[in-house]
């Protein structure tokens, strides 16, 4: 059986036999950051799912599992600059080489120019492998790549290739942490007024994240639940506890149901929807409309005054099943159905949540291959998808109730631009949702909500709150 992400032409992962030199095959760590790699470019897999299941599958861990995550995740968040790197002293364009050997020198180029890695480890481990998936002739046309790319660091690459700070300073701000110009011209466009504060957004989605829990209300304090894993109570969500490290799926709290894995912004937007007011009496008729997988409809449904019911719609089957699986013991009816066409009765509910499907700009920290595999020409469609979601959420929705509307992107296209639609064609209004998000600081002029990675330490989610009549 071929391993995962190779195709089924390469050579077998042993030491060459016969004439040629003895090729040594990659050590684990790299091995297992090699095939991620591979499984990224050829089947658009998720390096953040695949590597975790790989290390398990293949008894990596310690050292080893911490330097394979450390080149998988990098190489993957700075594929667009190797890219650059890799052209440069190659010659020729990345797309005119071969795609197996193209992540072999990403993958030791990122070595050369981001790790402490002694450098002729970096090139010789890449060298032989490429011998023994490939041939002696092309060993050496990666030899001859890496060695160039060996011979300036990362700051003379910069130098080199990137545009100039005065004449483009997004474009160099771009390459210099490794993001596409468009996404980071889009940053600029969200963060306006504070635009100065672009690198540091930027480096922040370089940063490794802390993995972020919530604790369940009303069966373990945020408290207990630090106190139990060993991590630190959250600054800005009541719920909220950072991890120093390790695999949350070990934790007991995390396997009964009484934690789960969440961001804290999402925490704070799920918890936003609750204490917004509505007019009237509020009878508990909650719906969350895109409610996959699961985690703010259970924070949501946690935070319900007794008797609620919460609606939790989600068209994908395997999505609703983490739903169901989510909120396991709580007040909530799971509907598999579109929710442009949820078949729900008009004016029914009190408060909805639509946490639309986007383009994750916001989380590109969690997501190393996310950068590079979204386009500009994503956001169009996914915006006409959010105004049609909105717009059901809001006929949902009685006269007097709250709609929350959110996604985790800045991309004014799928923020300011959606909820403007809504105010135009809808029979709504604009609350100030800054007073939803109590405690936490930097919010911005409002009324809408805008949280950020470098500032708040959360994804970057957008928030706005909408009463309806």
């Amino acid at each position: 059986m071929n391993r995962p992400g190779r195709p089924a032409r390469q050579h077998s992962n042993r030491p060459s036999q016969g004439k040629g030199p003895r090729r040594k095959p990659l050590d684990p760590a790299r091995r297992a950051a090699f095939d991620v790699l591979r499984a990224v470019s050829e089947r658009d897999a998720y390096a953040n799912l695949t590597l975790p299941a790989l290390l398990r599958e293949r008894g990596i861990s310690g050292r080893d599992a911490a330097f394979a995550t450390e080149l998988t995740y990098g190489t993957c968040r700075t594929r667009g600059m190797l890219d650059a790197v890799i052209a440069a002293a190659a010659g020729r364009p990345v797309d005119q080489i071969d795609a197996v050997l193209l992540d072999l020198l990403r993958l030791g180029a990122y070595q050369l120019l981001r790790t402490r890695v002694d450098a002729h480890a970096a090139l010789d481990t890449t060298v032989d492998q490429a011998g023994i998936e490939f041939d002696t002739a092309r060993a050496g046309f990666v030899n001859g790549v890496l060695r160039s790319i060996s011979a300036k660091d990362e700051q003379g690459w910069i130098e080199e290739l990137s545009p100039s700070a005065a004449t483009d300073p997004i474009g160099h701000a771009a390459f210099v942490h490794a993001h596409p110009r468009w996404v980071a011209q889009a940053f600029v466009d969200a963060l306006g007024t504070r635009a100065g504060q672009l690198g540091a957004l930027l480096a922040s989605d370089d940063e490794r994240p802390l993995v972020h829990l919530v604790a369940r209300p009303g069966v373990l304090t945020a408290a207990e639940l630090a106190a139990q894993s060993g991590g630190t109570v959250g600054r800005y969500s009541p719920y909220a506890v950072y991890l120093p490290g390790g695999d949350p799926g070990d934790l007991p709290a995390v396997r009964d149901g009484a934690a789960l894995v969440q961001d804290e912004g999402s925490q704070l937007v799920a918890r936003a929807l609750t204490l917004a007011g509505v007019d009237g009496t509020d009878g508990g008729r909650w719906l969350d409309l895109c409610s996959g997988p699961g985690g703010k409809t259970a924070l949501i449904a946690a935070l319900a005054p007794e008797g609620a019911r919460i609606t939790a719609v989600e068209p994908a089957e395997h999505r609703a099943a983490f739903v169901e699986q989510n909120t396991a013991g709580l007040p909530v009816d799971v509907l598999r159905v579109d929710g442009r066409e949820s078949g729900l009765a008009p004016g029914s509910f009190d408060r909805v949540l639509v946490d639309a499907p986007c383009t994750g700009l916001g989380a590109l920290r969690r997501r190393p291959e996310a950068r590079w595999r979204r386009q500009p020409g994503d956001v169009p469609p996914l915006a006409k998808l959010q105004k049609e979601l909105l717009a059901s959420a809001i006929a949902l929705t009685r006269p007097g109730g709250v709609v929350l509307y959110a996604t985790c992107s800045p991309h004014l296209a799928e923020t300011v631009g959606v909820v403007a639609d809504a105010l135009r064609r809808q029979p709504v209004t604009a609350l100030d949702a800054r007073e939803f998000f109590p405690g936490v600081d930097q919010l911005g002029d409002g009324p809408y909500v805008q949280l950020w990675p470098h500032l708040h330490g959360t994804d970057a989610m957008f928030a706005a709150a909408l009463k309806v009549g």
